[in-house]
């Protein structure tokens, strides 16, 4: 199976789920130093970091439902689909923290929302290592280049995306 969604012949959604991903963990350092005594802005910092990773996920979860569309009926498919939904849970349950800070003053975090991201991050954990074994089982088979020259020139470089008609 390949991605309807590619960028020089890759797939995005494993590169767009780093983001979402990366952003969570970087709230959580953040709210994490807020709890422990920081100055008060870590809070707020961790707030809207939040905030982006939410909107990277979103994006994340589109072109997973898109690629999501052409994966066989078998035990892949179901890999896949607990990935989304796993993934989905991450990010609901940092959906849940970050509307419970938006009415606090500095959108500080408390320790209890702190324990959900935490939670929530060990969820995200699940997801990756879904995530990688699907990327094994749709890139099997495929040569990956060693050398720079596999970058190609920029009047070669591609963004595809793939609509089959039925």
């Amino acid at each position: 199976m390949e991605s309807r969604l590619r960028v020089h012949g890759h797939p995005i959604q494993p590169m767009l789920v780093t983001f979402p991903f990366g952003l969570f963990v970087s709230a959580t350092v953040f709210d994490l130093a807020d709890v422990a005594g920081g100055p008060a802005f870590l809070g707020e910092v961790g707030y809207w970091t939040t905030v982006a990773a939410l909107v990277a996920a979103a994006l994340t979860v589109i072109a997973g439902m898109v690629d999501l569309w052409d994966v066989p009926g078998d035990a892949t498919r179901r890999t896949a689909l607990t990935f989304n939904l796993v993934n989905a849970a991450m990010a609901g349950l940092f959906l849940l923290t970050c509307l419970i800070r938006a009415a606090a003053p500095q959108r500080s975090v408390s320790p209890m929302l702190l324990a959900v991201e935490v939670a929530a991050l060990a969820v995200g954990a699940v997801g990756v290592w879904l995530g990688s074994r699907l990327v094994r089982q749709f890139e099997s088979g495929r040569a990956e280049p060693t050398s720079f020259d596999a970058f190609g020139s920029p009047a070669n470089a591609t963004v595809e995306i793939n609509i089959r008609r039925l």
